[in-house]
Protein backbone atom coordinates (compact mmCIF):
# COMPACT_ATOMS: atom_id res chain seq x y z
CA UNK A 1 0.00 0.00 0.00
CA UNK A 2 1.39 3.19 -0.97
CA UNK A 3 2.21 5.77 1.56
CA UNK A 4 2.88 9.00 0.58
CA UNK A 5 6.00 11.38 0.99
CA UNK A 6 5.20 12.62 5.02
CA UNK A 7 7.45 15.62 4.53
CA UNK A 8 6.37 16.64 0.81
CA UNK A 9 2.95 16.70 3.00
CA UNK A 10 4.09 18.45 6.36
CA UNK A 11 5.42 21.32 3.48
CA UNK A 12 2.04 21.64 1.79
CA UNK A 13 -0.06 21.34 5.15
CA UNK A 14 2.01 24.62 6.30
CA UNK A 15 1.31 26.26 3.56
CA UNK A 16 -2.63 26.34 4.46
CA UNK A 17 -2.01 26.63 7.72
CA UNK A 18 -2.40 23.10 9.44
CA UNK A 19 -0.56 20.03 10.04
CA UNK A 20 -0.46 16.49 9.17
CA UNK A 21 0.74 13.09 10.55
CA UNK A 22 -0.13 9.65 9.67
CA UNK A 23 -3.90 8.77 9.91
CA UNK A 24 -5.22 6.26 12.50
CA UNK A 25 -8.16 5.69 10.53
CA UNK A 26 -7.87 2.31 8.86
CA UNK A 27 -7.95 3.15 5.11
CA UNK A 28 -6.44 6.43 5.34
CA UNK A 29 -2.92 8.31 4.62
CA UNK A 30 -3.06 11.23 6.44
CA UNK A 31 -4.80 13.14 9.54
CA UNK A 32 -5.51 16.55 8.68
CA UNK A 33 -5.25 18.91 12.05
CA UNK A 34 -6.22 22.80 12.59
CA UNK A 35 -3.94 25.23 14.37
CA UNK A 36 -5.44 24.39 17.82
CA UNK A 37 -4.74 20.65 17.14
CA UNK A 38 -7.94 19.75 16.76
CA UNK A 39 -8.58 17.19 13.84
CA UNK A 40 -10.55 18.24 11.21
CA UNK A 41 -10.34 15.95 7.98
CA UNK A 42 -8.65 12.43 7.17
CA UNK A 43 -7.76 12.48 3.26
CA UNK A 44 -6.35 10.11 0.48
CA UNK A 45 -7.08 6.43 0.16
CA UNK A 46 -4.11 4.04 1.03
CA UNK A 47 -4.81 2.08 -2.18
CA UNK A 48 -3.79 4.62 -4.48
CA UNK A 49 -0.74 6.91 -5.57
CA UNK A 50 -0.70 10.43 -5.06
CA UNK A 51 1.30 13.22 -6.79
CA UNK A 52 3.57 12.93 -3.82
CA UNK A 53 4.29 9.84 -4.41
CA UNK A 54 3.95 9.41 -8.55
CA UNK A 55 4.74 12.93 -9.64
CA UNK A 56 2.81 12.06 -13.11
CA UNK A 57 1.37 15.55 -14.31
CA UNK A 58 -1.01 13.83 -16.34
CA UNK A 59 -2.48 11.82 -13.54
CA UNK A 60 -2.14 14.97 -11.21
CA UNK A 61 -4.63 17.13 -14.16
CA UNK A 62 -7.09 14.23 -14.39
CA UNK A 63 -7.95 13.76 -10.21
CA UNK A 64 -8.01 17.51 -10.70
CA UNK A 65 -10.23 17.75 -13.06
CA UNK A 66 -12.09 14.90 -11.84
CA UNK A 67 -12.87 16.58 -8.46
CA UNK A 68 -13.41 19.85 -9.62
CA UNK A 69 -16.55 20.59 -7.56
CA UNK A 70 -15.67 19.54 -4.30
CA UNK A 71 -11.81 20.57 -4.18
CA UNK A 72 -12.30 24.14 -3.42
CA UNK A 73 -14.83 24.28 -0.69
CA UNK A 74 -12.18 25.20 2.08
CA UNK A 75 -12.11 23.03 4.72
CA UNK A 76 -13.23 20.08 2.89
CA UNK A 77 -11.62 16.63 3.11
CA UNK A 78 -11.67 17.22 -0.89
CA UNK A 79 -9.76 20.52 -0.19
CA UNK A 80 -7.17 19.84 1.95
CA UNK A 81 -6.36 16.55 -0.55
CA UNK A 82 -6.75 18.61 -3.08
CA UNK A 83 -3.84 21.23 -1.55
CA UNK A 84 -1.30 18.36 -0.06
CA UNK A 85 -1.50 15.74 -2.07
CA UNK A 86 -2.14 16.78 -5.55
Amino acid sequence: MPQTDLTKARKKAARIGVSVRPSIVKGKKLDVFNKDGEKVASIGAMEYEDFNTHGDKERRRLYKIRHEKTRHKRGSPSYFADNILW
